[in-house]
C-alpha cells in the first residue's frame, strides 16, 4: 500500500485549484500543498538530517503547516512524535528520550518551554518555526529544489507515536502506522459519506490523535477542505462555520456546551453543517438534544489512541433512533463485549469492549511486556466496559480501572454520574471510588454548579436515591467552580482520583 503522501500526490493532479487547506491568515490548495511538502521533506532530510524511521519531535499549536509537516515526514518515512503543549518540560522530554527522538521542531510561541525539554534531552537538530506558511516557505528557502533522493516509503512504516496519558504509571507510546492512517479515513468515510465537498473545522488539537483523525486526514484523503483555526474561541468557531460554510465538525461534549452559550449561536446560519460530531467522552442527552431539536445533525462516535482512533460511529440512519449511544462498530472494525472469563455477554449486559480491525495499532514503543498484555488472540483489550443492546447499538459504561466495588457489588461512575446531570442546577461532574474499611471502596460526586445554584449535598443525594440503587448513592458531594480538564476538554478523572484520595476522610 501506498504512503499516505500519496493521497495529496494524487489530488494534486485530479484537483490542483482545490483548496486543501484553510489556517488562520493562509489557504493553499492541493497543488501547493503537494509541491510544500516536497519542499518540507527535503528540509527534513537535509537541516534536520531525519532519515527513514528516525523520530521528528513536533511542539506547534493547531495550524497548516502541522498538517503539512506530518505528510512531509511521512513522505521520508521519518516517525512523528506531537507533543502536547499543556505538558511540562518534564513530562515531554521522558517522551522525546523514551522514544529517542533526534530532531525537534517548535512553535514560536512555544520557545521557552522547547529550551526546557532540549535542556532536559541530548536534541542538537531543531528548528525554531513561527505560524503560518509564510514562515515555513522562509524557513526552506535555502533548501535545494533539486529532486532529492527519497527512501521506499509504504503503508506499514511507522507514521507517528502518540503517548497516552499514562493515567495508570509511566506514559505509552502507542505506534500507529501509515496504513493505520488510511483504513480510519475509509472507515469515517463509509459512515459518514465524506466527499471532495465537504469542508471541515479541526478543532481538536493534532497533537492529539482525534485532531489528526477527526476528520483532517479523511477529508483530505476524500479531496475535502480542512480548516484549521490556531485556538478555540468560540465566537470565532462560528464566524467561521458561516465563512466557509463547514460541513463536519468534531468536538467533545465541553465544545460544544461552550459554542451553544455563545450569544451569537442563535444568529449564526448553521445550515451548512451535515455533522456536528461528538467524541472523547460520553455527550449528555440533554446536550444532543439541544442540536437536534434545533434540526441540526448531532452524532456521537467513539474510540481511542490505540484505534487510529474510531471504533463506533452513529450514521445518518440511525443517530436519532440510538440517542445517547456511540452508534455501531465502523465497517472494518469488529468487535466483542466480553466478561471476566473472556464469554461473549448477553444483550445490555456490560462488559470489557475488545477490539479487532487493520485501524489498530501493532505495538506500544519499546513496551512489548505492555503490547504482550493488551492484546489477546488478536483482539486489542481496551480496558472500556460498555453495552450492547437488542439492535446492536453500544453504550460507554466506563473504564474497567475506574469501576467501583463496594461491598461486592459492581458500580459504574458513569451512571451515577448521568443520573447527576439531570438536574439542571448541574453544569459537570465526577464520580470516583475512595477506600473505605468496611464496603473497600465507595462512590463520591465532585460537582460543578451553574452560578447563582443554591443545590445542597443533602439534596443530591435524595434525588439520587430516587433514581439509584442506595449502594450507588454518593456518600459524599464536593462542590467545586469547574473541574480540571484535559488538553482535548475531557475532564481529568486521574488528576480528581489523586486529588481526593489523598484528601478523603471519613466524616
Amino acid at each position: 500500500m501506498e504512503g499516505i503522501h500519496y493521497w495529496i500526490e494524487k489530488r494534486a493532479q485530479l484537483a490542483p485549484n482545490k483548496l486543501a487547506l484553510i489556517g488562520e491568515n493562509d489557504r493553499v490548495t492541493y497543488k501547493q500543498m503537494s509541491e510544500n511538502i516536497n519542499v518540507i521533506a527535503q528540509c527534513l532530510q537535509e537541516r534536520l538530517l531525519l532519515k527513514k524511521g528516525d523520530r521528528l519531535g513536533l511542539l506547534l499549536p493547531n495550524g497548516i503547516e502541522y498538517v503539512m509537516i506530518l505528510f512531509a515526514a511521512a513522505k521520508i518515512g521519518s516517525i512523528i512524535v506531537p507533543l502536547n503543549t499543556r505538558l511540562t518540560a518534564t513530562e515531554l522530554a521522558f517522551q522525546m528520550n523514551d522514544s529517542q527522538t533526534t530532531a525537534f521542531i517548535i512553535g514560536k510561541e512555544f520557545e521557552d518551554l522547547g529550551k526546557n525539554i532540549l535542556d532536559r534531552t541530548k536534541i542538537t537538530s531543531v528548528m525554531l518555526l513561527d505560524a503560518g506558511v509564510k514562515s515555513l516557505q522562509e524557513l526552506v528557502q535555502t533548501t535545494q529544489r533539486e529532486e532529492a533522493s527519497l527512501p521506499e516509503v509504504d503503508g506499514s512504516l511507522p507514521f507517528i507515536i502518540c503517548y497516552t496519558s499514562g493515567t495508570t504509571g509511566r506514559p505509552k507510546g502507542a505506534v500507529l502506522t501509515q496504513e493505520n492512517m488510511f483504513w480510519n479515513a475509509l472507515n469515517n468515510q463509509l459512515s459518514l459519506d465524506i466527499t471532495s465537498n465537504d469542508v471541515t473545522l479541526t478543532l481538536l488539537p493534532l497533537f492529539h490523535i482525534g485532531g489528526i483523525g477527526l476528520f483532517s486526514l479523511p477529508v483530505l484523503f476524500m479531496g475535502g477542505t480542512v480548516v484549521i483555526p490556531s485556538k478555540f474561541d468560540t465566537s470565532r468557531v462560528l464566524k467561521l462555520i458561516e465563512q466557509y460554510r463547514i460541513t463536519l465538525i468534531m468536538g467533545v461534549p465541553t465544545i460544544y456546551d461552550s459554542i451553544r452559550k455563545d450569544p451569537n449561536f442563535n444568529h449564526t446560519d448553521l445550515t451548512s453543517v451535515r455533522w456536528f460530531y461528538s467524541g472523547g467522552a460520553p455527550c449528555p442527552l440533554e446536550l444532543i438534544s439541544f442540536f437536534t431539536d434545533k434540526g441540526l445533525p448531532f452524532g456521537q462516535g467513539f474510540g481511542m489512541t490505540e484505534t487510529s482512533p474510531t471504533v463506533f460511529l452513529q450514521t445518518k440512519d440511525n443517530y436519532l433512533e440510538s440517542k445517547g449511544s456511540i452508534g455501531k462498530a465502523a465497517m472494518f472494525t469488529e468487535i466483542r463485549v466480553v466478561d471476566h472469563l473472556d464469554r461473549d455477554v448477553a444483550p445490555d449486559e456490560v462488559g470489557e469492549l475488545w477490539v479487532k480491525g487493520p485501524n489498530v495499532f501493532k505495538k506500544y514503543w519499546n513496551l512489548p511486556k505492555e503490547t504482550a498484555a493488551s492484546f489477546k488472540d488478536g483482539w486489542f483489550l481496551t480496558g472500556d466496559l460498555v453495552k450492547k443492546d437488542q439492535d446492536g447499538f453500544v453504550y460507554i459504561a466506563g473504564r474497567k480501572k475506574e469501576m467501583i466495588i463496594s461491598g461486592g457489588e459492581n458500580i459504574y461512575p458513569l451512571e451515577i454520574e448521568q443520573a447527576i446531570a439531570k438536574l439542571k442546577q448541574v453544569q459537570e461532574t465526577a464520580v470516583i471510588g475512595v477506600p473505605d474499611d468496611r464496603w473497600g471502596e465507595i462512590p463520591i460526586a465532585i460537582i460543578a454548579l451553574h452560578e447563582g445554584s443554591t443545590l445542597t449535598k443533602k439534596e443530591i443525594q435524595e434525588y439520587c436515591r430516587q433514581y439509584l440503587a442506595k449502594y450507588k448513592v454518593p456518600k459524599d458531594v464536593y462542590f467545586v467552580n469547574a473541574l480540571p480538564k484535559n488538553a482535548t476538554g475531557k475532564i481529568d478523572k486521574a488528576l480528581i482520583k489523586k486529588q481526593y484520595t489523598r484528601s478523603w476522610h471519613h466524616d
